[in-house]
């Protein structure tokens, strides 16, 4: 018999084409191990997929998950939020869910994304004191203090878990919005936590803050009764309310400081820096400003900032409550009512996407129509009306071209050099207008999941001028104060208080009461309204020239004009 030579090579069958993971994810997960970086003075977080588990609130009830999604939710437009539900990126209960599933009570919705989060300030959180089981901190503005939203790793309790390696869980006593900075109480275990909760219950504890607000704010103590409601749970806006719950408040004026001259430098920041945190800059502080010290009686949502505005007295930088653009011109000074409810709301809404919030330089005044050499689709961009006899465009942004009149020049003197003048100045508005330009659509798309990408926010929107400077026990038996923040202190070259003082109970009889939707005239004396009269008589008429901006036409700065002009003609 011969032998035939057989192969014994081991015989494998071809692998099976190997398929490529989806880019986004649609199961749970939590993601990789997060990665902080700093660049123009923010902390920023690289984009991941993270899973939101969510529990159905008591107003989801009995309601469709895509009534909820486009109702509820701001992060991306209604349209990504019908896709992911009909391809069943959203669960209820660990089951995929359509459009029109309905929540019951006790459900958990899941819903797995490609998570971009904002940058936040890139300055470190101040340690107050710190004990064993305890840990006071003072937070920077800008930064929430909890997962919320479209943040997460962004946040004080999770800066804090990576800063200390895992060695605790840190669980916050008590919170601050996120645009509020100062004084907060961190546990590091749940005794803690829970001992330090208790304590911040008790009616014992007092709280005080330190704010700066538009205009001269009145002397002694103002004490603010008003109830306040929660208007809008999306855009968080709380108005007083005659139906709210309780809210009491009181003020103090620590100091004034009035407007600074036109040649006065707001800022010693550089042509090309960011700062992380909200400088001491002139926004909607025409009138000058106040540093106000504020002691809380209860404790809601967005007290300070609500009382203050009733008042008419926002926080200068709010960028809801101080709002022009919003509110208008009085900024809802003593406004109760619910008439211009969905107005506010449906202006909110566009904040962030499509506008700036106004509370930077004082506005131009509306030109009357007749009074533009040309109509608003041939003016320059910069220089349009921001609204219509049919009503205001929200679409639109505006900011201030020219923050001077034009040049006194002697007669005949050449257009072109005008125009130059003109043209510099221009320039350097625009330059303004961008450094204090908010976090808003930048019409780039992720490569990832095709969301919207957001521009940096703006430093407006990294902070308020609204600061937790202390909390102690009524008794003495505990007290943690924070250091006054540098938009307090007083300017360059002027003096005023640099330490917030503890506060200290008015005579009684001495506080001024707002309460039952009253608001008196208070602290304003015969000199001060003549003052005012005086300076609106010389503002007098103001018109919308082409290629040169608002000007003021009224017969005082004519004859000042001709003076300058026979004067310069004398001497030539």
């Amino acid at each position: 018999m011969s032998l035939v030579p057989v192969d014994t090579t081991l015989k494998v069958p071809p692998p099976d084409p190997v398929q490529e993971p989806p880019k986004v994810a649609i199961t749970p997960c939590e993601g990789l191990p997060v990665r902080y970086y700093f660049e123009g003075g923010l902390r920023r977080v690289y984009p991941y997929h993270y899973t939101y588990n969510t529990y159905c609130k008591e107003r989801w009830r009995n309601r469709e998950l895509i009534d909820i999604f486009t109702s509820e939710f701001r992060d991306r437009e209604p349209g990504y939020y019908k896709k992911a539900l009909e391809s069943g990126n959203v669960c209820v209960n660990g089951k995929p869910a359509g459009p029109h599933t309905v929540l019951k009570n006790g459900e958990v919705i899941s819903h797995t994304l490609h998570r971009h989060e904002p940058p936040v300030t890139g300055n470190e959180i101040g340690i107050i004191h710190e004990t064993d089981d305890l840990l006071v901190i003072d937070k920077p503005a800008g930064v929430p203090v909890h997962s919320t939203g479209r943040y997460h790793y962004n946040s004080v309790m999770e800066i804090l878990r990576i800063q200390n390696g895992g060695a605790y869980v840190p669980r916050p006593c008590n919170r601050l919005d996120r645009l509020t900075s100062g004084v907060m109480f961190v546990g590091k275990t749940a005794q803690g936590a829970d001992r330090m909760t208790v304590k911040l219950k008790e009616r014992t504890v007092q709280k005080e803050y330190v704010a700066r607000v538009k205009g001269r704010f009145p002397d002694g103590v103002v004490v603010v009764d008003q109830p306040i409601m929660s208007v809008s749970p999306k855009v968080g806006l709380n108005r007083v309310r005659a139906t709210g719950k309780e809210a009491k408040t009181k003020f103090r004026r620590l100091a004034y400081y009035p407007p600074p001259s036109p040649t006065t430098s707001t800022s010693d920041e550089g042509e090309n820096a960011r700062p992380a945190t909200p400088p001491p800059s002139y926004v909607n502080e025409s009138e000058g400003y106040s540093i106000v010290h504020c002691f809380p009686l209860t404790g809601r949502t967005h007290q300070i900032r609500v009382h203050l505005q009733f008042l008419g007295h926002p926080i200068s930088n709010d960028p809801i409550y101080s709002n022009r653009r919003v509110f208008g011109p009085d900024l809802g000074k003593n406004d109760s009512s619910a008439d211009l409810d969905e107005e506010i709301i449906d202006r909110l809404m566009a904040m962030g996407r499509t506008e700036v919030p106004d509370i930077g330089p004082v506005e131009t005044p509306k030109p009357k129509p007749a009074l533009s050499t040309k109509p608003p689709s041939e003016q320059p961009s910069g220089e349009q009306s921001t609204s219509s006899d049919k009503g205001e465009d929200k679409d639109q942004v505006s900011y201030r071209t020219h923050f001077t009149t034009p040049p006194l020049l002697p007669p005949g003197t050449s257009a072109s050099v005008v125009e130059a003048i003109m043209t510099k100045e221009h320039e350097a508005a625009v330059a303004e207008y961008q450094k204090r330009k908010g976090e808003r659509l930048s019409g780039e798309k992720c490569d990832v999941c095709g969301t919207e990408l957001y521009t940096d926010p703006g430093v407006h929107e990294l902070g308020i001028f609204l600061h937790a400077v202390a909390y102690s026990d009524a008794h003495g038996e505990w007290s943690y104060r924070s250091k006054m923040p540098s938009w307090a202190r007083p300017p360059k070259g002027v003096e005023g208080p640099t330490e917030v003082p503890k506060w200290v109970e008015e005579e009684e009889g001495k506080e001024v009461v707002v309460g039952d939707g009253v608001v008196p005239d208070i602290g304003v004396d015969e000199g001060d309204v003549a003052k005012n009269e005086k300076r609106k008589g010389k503002q007098g008429a103001t018109a919308l020239v082409e290629g040169v901006g608002m000007i003021d036409i009224s017969a005082a700065r004519q004859a000042e004009s001709e003076d300058v002009a026979t004067a310069a003609a004398g001497t030539a």
